[in-house]
């Protein structure tokens, strides 16, 4: 039991946090020394038939964690959010790309490229201008409603708590109005979610850019000029790249908050519309108490003072349950990672999921480096893929190590 309030109560701090446009290195906590085990539950190598080979073996459950535990490196967990009042957390970046820098052309053959190579840039940006806009209005459509929202809950509590009749009908009028309020919250989490689809599109438009630009660097014909132009197109669509991947886990995260928003402000909604029935004030939903549950601590010996216990990082030898391998571009792991995840969810509800960033050390200092970089970018799409399957984000953690056994970059996961 202690172990299932733990992991509830972390809930309400994943709801809480404020939006992040990027993955900071402050989440990335170094696993060095630690070897990634060999022989995991799955592994994903290449979304191409002919290479294609994924392996899932019977997930074995390991010791569960002492109950004193709280998740590894968690602080504790701020005022819940289901309690009425509390406002809903939004991200808060603004992703306004510049103009891309103009130049003469320079008639040749990979001068014609370069010209069709900048158009379709800038009808990218142009893209990604609208698509800001576009989120930027629905956050500010969002908190008028969610300050709407509270107000009339507010009005409600205040009439309810000096008293009032059973089923006093301007409590019931402004109980529907609030209804109405909440359930404009839930449209505009759907645009969120229609927003997230165009950009997952620019997002394999810019990548598709990315590749003609350095395609072009090949093509005979070609004077100075053009690999000049060539270069500054490329640092400007891989700036692109960059500020697509960040919009898209930002939208990934207010998505993810809103809707855990939500479900526990509708839970709230129901008890309140039988304290207006009774005319008598309630505390939030029961089903929300788990939320509110304080921080766990362990005492200190002879001491009087508390301190958090952490748990420890993904030892080495354990067995992960899923490995993808990306030795290839464009790795189709979603569903056998939905596969694996599920069973394991099957078996131990209340799992919580450590990604561990495996880079490559094979080469020299830079490529290592550049390994390191692509080693997280790939962790950070499998906890957007984990997200956008309903997992909780507080049940799962990023984490970096390296490898000098590992042919190529990899993702381990694993499950306590």
């Amino acid at each position: 039991m202690a172990f299932l309030k733990r992991h509830v109560a972390t809930f309400a701090t994943a709801i809480l946090l404020g939006g992040c446009s990027s993955f900071g290195e402050e989440l990335w906590p170094s696993l060095s020394g630690d070897e990634p085990a060999e022989g995991g539950a799955l592994v994903a190598t290449s979304s191409e038939p002919s290479t294609e080979r994924i392996i899932i073996e019977p997930y074995e459950d390991e010791a569960a964690v002492a109950g004193t535990n709280v998740p590894y490196g968690a602080a504790p967990p701020p005022a819940p959010s289901g309690v009425p009042g509390t406002p809903l957390v939004l991200g808060t970046s603004n992703f306004q790309p510049t103009a891309v820098t103009a130049a003469a052309p320079t008639g040749t053959y990979v001068g014609q490229k370069v010209v069709q190579v900048r158009n379709e840039l800038a009808g990218l940006r142009a893209h990604l201008s609208q698509r800001n806009g576009t989120l930027q209005q629905i956050r500010s459509t969002t908190v008028n409603n969610a300050q709407q929202y509270h107000g009339l809950i507010a009005a409600i509590q205040a009439r309810l708590q000096v008293g009032t009749t059973p089923g006093n009908p301007i409590l019931v009028s402004q109980w529907q109005t609030a209804q109405q309020q909440l359930n404009n919250v839930g449209n505009d989490v759907a645009n969120l979610n229609s927003l997230a689809n165009q950009v997952a599109g620019d997002s394999a438009m810019a990548a598709y850019i990315l590749e003609s630009t350095r395609a072009a660097y090949s093509l005979s014909g070609a004077i100075d000029e053009d690999h000049r132009q060539l270069a500054i197109l490329e640092d400007e669509v891989n700036r692109s790249v960059v500020m697509v991947d960040r919009l898209l886990n930002e939208l990934s995260e207010d998505i993810s908050r809103q809707s855990s928003y939500l479900s526990i402000e509708r839970s709230n909604l129901t008890i309140l519309s039988v304290a207006v029935k009774n005319g008598e004030l309630y505390g939030p939903s029961l089903a929300n108490r788990a939320f509110a549950s304080p921080p766990i601590h362990a005492q200190l010996a002879g001491a009087g003072q508390t301190a958090r216990l952490a748990t420890p990082a993904p030892a080495a030898g354990r067995r992960p349950l899923v490995v993808i391998r990306f030795d290839r571009p464009d790795v189709d792991y979603s569903q056998a990672l939905y596969t694996a995840v599920r069973s394991a969810l099957d078996r131990r509800p209340n799992a919580i999921f450590d990604l561990v960033a495996v880079a490559s050390t094979k080469g020299n200092t830079a490529e290592a480096a550049r390994n390191t970089s692509a080693s997280k970018k790939n962790a950070e799409g499998v906890l957007r893929a984990l997200r956008d399957m309903g997992l909780p984000a507080d049940r799962l953690n990023l984490k970096a190590t390296q490898s000098a056994t590992a042919e190529s970059n990899e993702v381990h996961i694993y499950v306590r």
